[in-house]
């Protein structure tokens, strides 16, 4: 096909939303798929849903996939799909659809990892072809087609191997910009690699012309601050689990089972104060046990880890027979969801058996959904009824804050963005950012929604 100097741009699902992420770029009849997520509540709000044998077509009805039929007859043309990190709402959709694709999936080693599991769950539930997975780790290129490269470069979220997939192309580069923080000061890993962000914006990407397209998530663009690095988490957690060092009363602290680097610094502060920590829950095991195979997570050589439950009701005997305060327990559960282990604590559905002046620790926020803020509700309200001293509030957001986004668009200086990640409040916000910049509604900032193409002139 000849060269057409333009870039289209397929937002298929997570625009003026939150959740089930997926961007097709179309760049001379080639077209490369960023993410295939699901939109969590709309899987949680269904109690009768089993996703493994949830047909397609019913999953994209409910919402809680995206509907890729915009790219119907352009399946033919899609050469790679590039999950930015492994998070559900970027992934959890793959084992649905990636194998309606003849291309791979490419995407960090640990990610790859994350999506192998995945597809092979749904690959014992239904009949699908094989889809192949290579891992490509950041800072390195990967020629997808003549005129295509992608790179993965080096960024911080709320789970480990994240990365901001660049997609060179003749006509500039396009920054895919979903989920991101700018954190200076992980508690795993490495900063952002800043030093190649600067030379992409500066016209050192493949094309020689700079950013034609940052498509840049929006979640918490309406907040006048900058995203507080995880090492202000692990400074709370310090403050909250090593205070408690003379209690002698249960202690549990409930997180994201993906969030590795949380997870390291509640190990190592309950180890500090004398308590074994055992973290329990399927989630929980599949993550951080696989950080551990992959030189991630040193921490959790020392740490017990049971993700089935007759193996989590055993362990939690024990700490009932050993003694309460002998332990820390790392528990799944902290947005109330019913079937999680701290609401069936709660619910004194388990050996454990919560009594006054037992501390419950949240390392999260409440996900502010009807169905999340109800399960929360009713959950602190049980923990309330057993007498728990509950602490709140220790976490910092995996997603970047209005002055991460600044930073962002001075290193890459894009000719247009696309607002996603994000309801019509969160992408107004970000069209303020843009706004201080130069940049213009219509002109070079573009508010679009699910299925609306958008063509770029560059």
């Amino acid at each position: 096909m000849p060269s057409t100097d333009e870039i289209r741009i397929y937002p298929v699902g997570g625009y003026s939303e939150y959740g089930r992420n997926m961007t097709a770029v179309e760049v001379d009849d080639e077209i490369v798929i960023f993410d295939m997520g699901i939109k969590l509540d709309r899987v949680m709000i269904d109690e009768d849903l089993v996703f493994e044998d949830t047909d397609l077509l019913d999953l994209v009805g409910i919402g809680a996939i995206p509907d890729d039929s915009v790219l119907e007859s352009k399946r033919d043309r899609v050469v790679a799909i590039v999950p930015s990190h492994g998070h559900l709402d970027h992934i959890g959709a793959l084992p649905k659809l990636a194998h309606r694709y003849d291309c791979p999936i490419i995407c960090t080693p640990y990610t790859a990892r994350l999506v192998e599991a995945y597809m092979a769950k749904e690959k014992a539930h239904m009949a699908t072809k094989d889809v192949e997975i290579i891992p490509l780790p950041t800072g390195q290129m990967r020629p997808l087609t003549r005129k295509l490269t992608l790179e993965l470069v080096r960024m911080t979220h709320s789970i480990l191997d994240s990365s901001m997939p660049v997609l060179h192309t003749p006509y500039g580069e396009v920054v895919y910009g979903n989920d991101f923080k700018l954190d200076n000061n992980p508690v795993i890993g490495r900063p952002p690699d800043y030093a190649r962000l600067k030379e992409i914006g500066a016209g050192k990407g493949e094309s020689g012309r700079g950013v034609a397209a940052l498509i840049a998530e929006t979640t918490r663009a309406g907040e006048d601050t900058k995203t507080e690095s995880e090492s202000v988490a692990r400074a709370i957690l310090k403050d909250h689990i090593m205070g408690l060092e003379n209690d002698e009363d249960g202690m549990i602290v409930t997180t994201f089972s993906s969030h590795t680097e949380r997870i390291k610094s509640i190990v190592e502060f309950g180890q500090k104060i004398g308590r074994e920590v055992i973290l329990l829950g399927r989630s929980m095991e599949n993550y951080n046990l696989l950080a551990e195979e992959m030189g991630f997570a040193d921490f959790m050589e020392d740490v017990q880890v049971w993700g089935r439950r007759r193996s989590i009701e055993r362990a939690l005997g024990d700490v009932m027979r050993e003694g309460k305060e002998k332990y820390l327990i790392c528990a799944t559960g902290h947005q109330g969801e019913p079937d999680a282990l701290l609401s069936r604590i709660a619910r004194d559905e388990t050996p454990f058996q919560l009594s006054r002046g037992d501390h419950v620790i949240f390392s999260s926020n409440v996900i502010p959904h009807p169905v999340n803020v109800a399960n929360f509700h009713v959950l602190t309200h049980r923990l309330r009824r057993h007498s728990v001293r509950m602490i709140k509030g220790a976490h910092v957001s995996g997603h970047g804050a209005r002055e991460d986004h600044y930073e962002l668009l001075q290193m890459l200086r894009p000719e247009h963005i696309l607002p996603s990640h994000g309801d019509i409040k969160a992408q107004a916000a970000y069209i303020g950012i843009a706004q201080d910049f130069g940049y213009a509604p219509e002109d070079n900032v573009h508010i679009t929604s699910n299925g609306r193409a958008v063509t770029l002139k560059v």
